[in-house]
């Protein structure tokens, strides 16, 4: 989303529940990002609905005859939603402009995988609505840039949707509340080797496409951008107690005590 044009006073605005996220003006759960200007429809808390949402949205592409596509990302547990089969199949059917990429920890917050799915593949799914599907190493930013620019073009090109699958590890508990002790002490020290940071880095610098001191200059601006963001997002104001209602109720409605 940073990459999309949200900004760091943007992302801290939404955490502190202020007035001016752009997102919801302080109603919606951190990371829930949306900015119409951008393009970016705003992902609900109930897992996989976000997958009819951008199948719509690459149907009015469709419709439009714009250069353009739609994406959406899920979990694998998502993908084990009526959402994610019905909207997939819907842009199968109509070879829609949509990528959708099922980002694949191996835990649906507790649920291991082998409790998920059968499958031994989740981009094999793609078979069953008849568009293509590839499964990528999650843990390669490259070779998901790859899949994905390839998956764009081949929309863009008339050819339909595509399933990723990106296999990933998750780094940490799902959540502040999660206590992921239903993985093993070795299960979780083994995945700082899959770091896909510290993997991405140690590339970049044994190819001589960086070097150190570009790496600590970076840290350096990204730290005092951050540090500003979140000083000015402490100070801005709350929303007022009368929007409660904005964006909820037809302005003007009838509210009821």
């Amino acid at each position: 989303v940073t990459y999309m044009g949200i900004t760091p006073l943007d992302t801290m605005l939404s955490a502190f529940g202020k007035r001016d996220d752009i997102n919801s003006g302080g109603k919606q759960m951190p990371s829930h990002f949306s900015h119409k200007d951008k393009g970016i429809l705003s992902q609900s808390s109930p897992v996989a609905t976000q997958i009819p949402h951008s199948v719509g949205a690459a149907l009015a592409l469709k419709m439009d005859n714009k250069q353009n596509i739609a994406t959406a990302t899920v979990g694998e547990g998502s993908s084990n939603q009526g959402d994610f089969h019905e909207g997939l199949n819907f842009a199968g059917v109509h070879d829609l402009p949509f990528v959708c990429v099922i980002i694949n920890n191996k835990y649906a917050i507790s649920v291991p995988d082998s409790l998920q799915y059968a499958a031994e593949k989740l981009s094999d799914r793609a078979l069953g609505y008849g568009m293509y599907g590839e499964q990528v190493d999650g843990n390669d930013p490259i070779a998901v840039y790859k899949a994905m620019k390839e998956a764009r073009n081949r929309s863009l090109n008339g050819e339909g949707a595509t399933l990723i699958e990106a296999v990933t590890s998750r780094m940490t508990p799902h959540s502040s509340d999660d206590d992921d002790k239903y993985r093993t002490q070795e299960e979780r020290d083994s995945l700082k080797e899959g770091d896909c940071n510290i993997k991405f880095k140690s590339f970049l610098l044994e190819n001589e496409i960086i070097d150190e001191q570009w790496l600590s200059d970076l840290e350096q601006e990204h730290k005092e951008l951050i540090n500003k963001a979140t000083k000015a997002a402490e100070e801005a104001p709350y929303p007022s107690i009368e929007e409660a209602y904005t964006h909820v109720y037809d302005e003007g409605g009838q509210q009821n005590d």
